[in-house]
């Protein structure tokens, strides 16, 4: 799929990831409608993105209430009569001892890095199969490949949309509609990894592999543009421990624990200090 033109939602895209992922689509001169809780870091992205020529929509939006999700539909369409691409993309974060983990925390993680993707989906999917083409970008994550120590419950909901990508495909590549998981391992873009390296003091080993914004970004417009059903994002050598891990799971989760759990642990014990 082209994306010049074609009508883009993405959540979560006040900052971080998906802003980068904002700037990148514009370039290649499509219309966002633009998502997430902040309205004004979401109107100060839309001036950014305005004066450089991009048609956009602000939409302030909690994923994790479904009638925010329906009304960024409704606006979209009224705005623009269609909808091309859908990025979910909202997400937060949650890693700490699985029995310190507060109700609420657990209930939040998954219905805004999961339930929301599924619902904002199905509302999106039958002006898809309308308009018999679309694409369905799911933000997932290496640890959704394999979840290292202390993150059981994010690691579950990134797991959860890699099915749900694998799911949606099998149904939908007939009517024209693909699906993708972007998988990004730790990611230097104020996010789940910065706030690690904080809170520990310490830089996670190079084994770990990490990445960036700009290059998630561009594994997106990739995946849009070439329909691929998945785009692991990290700098060697966890792609191959992610392979390894496939082939020999114990040997794998030997490896993934050995270089992971260390650095994730660090930044675990210092929260509570």
């Amino acid at each position: 799929m082209t994306l010049h033109d074609r009508i883009v939602i993405i959540t979560g895209a006040s900052a971080g990831i998906g802003r980068e992922i904002a700037h990148r689509l514009a370039k290649e001169k499509a219309a966002l409608v633009i998502a997430a809780r902040s309205e004004d870091k979401l109107q100060q992205l839309a001036d950014e993105l305005s004066a450089n020529g991009c048609r956009v929509l602000v939409a302030r939006a909690d994923v994790s209430d479904p009638n925010d999700l329906s009304d960024l539909v409704d606006k979209t369409l009224a705005k623009f009569g269609r909808i091309d691409v859908l990025v979910n993309n909202a997400g937060v974060e949650c890693f700490d001892y699985f029995e310190r983990l507060e109700t609420d925390d657990i209930i939040q993680t998954i219905e805004t890095n999961l339930t929301s993707a599924i619902l904002l989906t199905r509302m999106v999917i039958p002006h898809m199969l309308q308009q018999k083409s679309g694409a369905i970008i799911n933000m997932a994550s290496t640890a959704g490949k394999h979840c290292p120590a202390y993150e059981s419950v994010y690691g579950a909901t990134k797991a959860g949309l890699v099915a749900f990508t694998q799911g949606l495909r099998g149904e939908y590549l007939e009517h024209g509609i693909t699906a993708t998981a972007i998988c990004p391992g730790f990611t230097k873009s104020g996010g789940i990894y910065d706030r690690m390296v904080a809170a520990s003091g310490k830089k996670a080993s190079g084994a770990l592999g990490s990445t960036t914004a700009t290059a998630v970004a561009g594994a997106v417009v990739k995946a849009i543009q070439s329909g691929h059903p998945e785009q692991i994002v990290n700098w060697p050598p966890v792609r191959p421990a992610l392979i390894l891990r496939e082939m020999f799971p114990r040997l794998g989760e030997m490896l993934v624990t050995a270089v992971s759990k260390k650095f994730v642990k660090r930044a675990v014990d210092a929260k509570q200090k």
